[in-house]
């Protein structure tokens, strides 16, 4: 599977981005998609995670009520809608498929199997 990101992009404080996440191949219900996020000399950090055949998704506690993870299993594409962004949420963003993880599993980046090329998100302050 690969996996094709897009939606990155310069914005102010407070502004919103959506960022999508194209699959190339049908993604088996077994997985788990995630987006992770890498801003520059730091270490890639989990955002959320969502089982593609359904459930509620998992936020990081930096993301949550400001972000909303969701999927269209027609598309084969993963979104995530990012409100209210600070300058801190500045990063490349990856998303990620991974299969048959447990809810603990979710901010592993070593548990999955397939990333996309990374979009870059800049937020001015």
């Amino acid at each position: 599977v690969q996996l094709q990101a897009s939606g990155g992009g310069l914005v102010q404080a407070g502004g919103s981005l959506r960022l999508s996440c194209a699959a190339s191949a049908r993604i088996s219900s077994s997985y788990v998609m995630a987006w992770f996020r890498q801003a520059p000399g730091k270490e890639r950090e989990f955002v959320v995670g969502i089982r593609w055949s359904g459930g509620s998704p998992s936020y990081a506690d930096s993301v949550k009520g400001r972000f909303t993870i969701s999927r269209d299993r027609v598309q084969n594409t993963v979104s995530l809608q990012m409100n209210s962004l600070k300058p801190e949420d500045t990063a490349v963003y990856y998303c990620a498929a991974g299969p048959s993880l447990i809810n603990s599993d979710y901010p592993r980046a070593s548990r999955y199997s397939y990333w996309g090329q990374g979009t870059q998100v800049t937020v001015s302050s």
